[in-house]
């Protein structure tokens, strides 16, 4: 069931939200939590898809919050809420506000989104992409105890981690993360099983894929090693190498959907580990609503403590003033001469 709402207000939400809910049967509010969603027009399908997705397996009440920035100054001062209600088959197994803030009240959307979570829930936000530099202290990211972001969508994601962890707080995560648990998982069991002592390793992955970053900061952190940061074609991370004193331990995934574990003295073996979907990574978040202290701990370790990591390009000369060579250094200091 769907309801459509032009200049409403929060109260005239929950209305309607009581409303649907006795139309399709369901009076009783059974949602576990709120998740908050702050995306724009082009990705708000996308993320409202996954988290209908993730709903199935964590009923709850999505908001998404879409500020629409007028371009004219005088449409810029005419606040404006406008709103839609889906419950039941239009929204996965909770309920569904989409809410699209017009003018300056795009600029409080605190205000907006707080009569409409659940009491006693917990609240968990999501940035899909253009999450603020501090997340912790954005109006709407104080409202959440878990606040989850993805800095692969970042343009540069290597700088997105420094700043993730230099405005780290209890409850921050994200998505590029969650991404690398079953290569985690992989890897601890590997060397559970053969708990040799590791000597270096080494992780390859595409360029610009904050997960391979994440990875091989995780290893250095844990096993107290220089890791390696080599690039590859892709997709996404496709080999981890561990040099250890009974030999060398891989774990290869060349097509982004099987791997092969590598071990000496042992067959080797097909694994699983298949590129998840966004429903899947969001899905695995809202499991836990804690604070992800190995996380916390593999973010402020720093892209620029791990072996191979790009250097700062030096500064170079500016056309207008080209670096002197030693003959023409040698001419102005015989021209200065004749002067005097």
């Amino acid at each position: 069931m769907k309801i459509d709402l032009t200049e409403t207000t929060s109260s005239k939400i929950n209305q309607a939200l009581v409303s649907a809910r006795r139309a399709v049967g369901t009076p009783a509010i059974g949602m576990v939590l709120t998740l908050v969603i702050v995306t724009d027009e082009e990705n708000a399908y996308d993320a409202l898809k996954a988290a209908s997705d993730s709903s199935r397996e964590h009923p709850s009440r999505i908001i998404a919050v879409i500020k629409r920035v007028s371009r004219s100054p005088r449409s810029r001062r005419d606040a404006r809420l406008d709103a839609e209600v889906r419950v039941g088959s239009d929204s996965g197994s909770g309920e569904t506000i989409i809410l699209r803030l017009h003018g300056e009240l795009a600029n409080h959307a605190q205000s907006v989104v707080l009569p409409l979570l659940l009491p006693d829930a917990p609240v968990v936000l999501w940035w899909p992409e253009d999450a603020p530099s501090d997340p912790a202290r954005d109006p709407l990211g104080a409202l959440a105890q878990r606040r989850i972001t993805d800095a692969y969508s970042a343009e540069a994601p290597s700088a997105e981690l420094a700043a993730r962890a230099q405005s780290y707080a209890p409850g921050d995560t994200d998505l590029s993360w969650t991404r690398i648990t079953p290569w985690r998982s992989m890897l601890a069991a590997a060397l559970d099983q053969k708990p040799g002592k590791v000597l270096s390793a080494t992780v390859e992955g595409e360029s610009e894929n904050p997960s391979c970053e994440l990875l091989a900061m995780w290893l250095a952190d844990r096993l107290k090693v220089p890791v390696q940061r080599t690039l590859s074609a892709g997709p996404g991370l496709t080999a981890v190498r561990m040099e250890t004193e009974d030999g060398t331990i891989v774990l290869d995934r060349p097509d982004g959907s099987l791997a092969t574990l590598s071990m000496a003295g042992q067959p080797n073996r097909a694994v699983a580990l298949k590129r998840r979907e966004t429903a899947e990574l969001l899905a695995e978040e809202l499991r836990r609503l804690d604070p992800d202290n190995t996380y916390e701990a593999t973010v402020k370790f720093g892209v620029e403590n791990l072996a191979g990591a790009a250097a700062p390009e030096p500064a170079t000369a500016k056309a207008s003033e080209p670096a002197a060579t030693p003959t023409a250094a040698k001419k102005t200091a015989a021209k200065r001469a004749a002067a005097k």
